[in-house]
């Protein structure tokens, strides 16, 4: 089958990242990466269980926190949490993200793969005031080049620095215009460790479909190395296929095959 109906076959909660709970270390160098501080507004949305919310005020002496989620039992489990540890300066929100007021956040953590969400949001983020930091994970927002990365944390700041196409922005992120297969293999790793479990089989798959992502759309792109496709991305486009009946040739332009 192509990846496409592969992914097409996971539980929704997998694609969008519903049920992945970044854990407390994760946070700690997101939060360190996006200097968050005393003087903030922290504000994430997809809060999930507020750990993020405690760390924010503990670890990092935010001047408030909020988080916002439209699922009720994360929200009250969140609530309890937070109340258990008698913290203060926080606000827990059950509703739409498209519907919330973020207009007096500093800082946004903005972990989402609905293209229409993100959409959306972007041009929301776009209204906020001066110097506000949206860190997402993986990719920048839409249209714009990031101001700071550590993949897979990327940072975008109002008013926000317009890309003029895919391309600027994967070299932004990579830092090159020749990406090879360790390049390619080094940030899919980095990024399945950030959202995974602790099961190193998980991690490995998870990394193989990344890095094929990752050196597909450079090699599209016109910004991966060489003119032939290397080895390793070979074996793993068959391994993908011969053990788990995944096709990915599909997705390169036929005139680089």
């Amino acid at each position: 089958m192509k990846i496409e109906e592969y992914l097409n076959t996971l539980p929704t909660s997998i694609m969008t990242g519903e049920d992945v709970e970044l854990q407390d270390n994760i946070l700690n160098e997101i939060f360190e990466f996006a200097s968050l501080s005393k003087n903030d507004i922290f504000y994430h949305l997809g809060c999930g269980n507020g750990h993020s919310l405690s760390i924010a005020l503990e670890e990092f002496g935010v001047k408030k926190a909020v988080g916002v989620d439209n699922n009720n039992e994360k929200i009250a489990s969140a609530k309890k949490a937070l109340g258990d540890k008698n913290l203060s300066n926080w606000i827990l929100k059950c509703e739409d993200v498209l519907e919330s007021d973020i207009s007096e956040a500093t800082a946004i953590l903005f972990w989402f793969s609905d293209e229409t969400i993100i959409e959306k949001m972007t041009q929301k983020f776009a209204t906020l005031k001066k110097d506000c930091r949206i860190i997402t994970i993986w990719s920048p927002l839409p249209g714009c080049l990031p101001d700071k990365v550590e993949f897979p944390y990327i940072l975008n700041i109002t008013p926000f620095k317009k890309s003029d196409d895919l391309k600027e922005q994967v070299i932004a992120i990579f830092e090159t215009d020749c990406i090879d297969f360790v390049t390619a293999w080094e940030f899919a790793e980095r990024y399945s460790k950030t959202i995974s479990s602790k099961d190193e089989e998980n991690i490995r798959f998870l990394t193989i479909l990344q890095t094929l992502v990752i050196w597909i759309n450079a090699k599209n792109l016109g910004i991966a190395c060489g003119n032939e496709i290397p080895a390793p991305i070979k074996s793993y486009m068959e391994i993908l296929k011969t053990y788990f009946d995944i096709e990915v040739e599909h997705l390169l332009n036929q005139n680089t095959l």
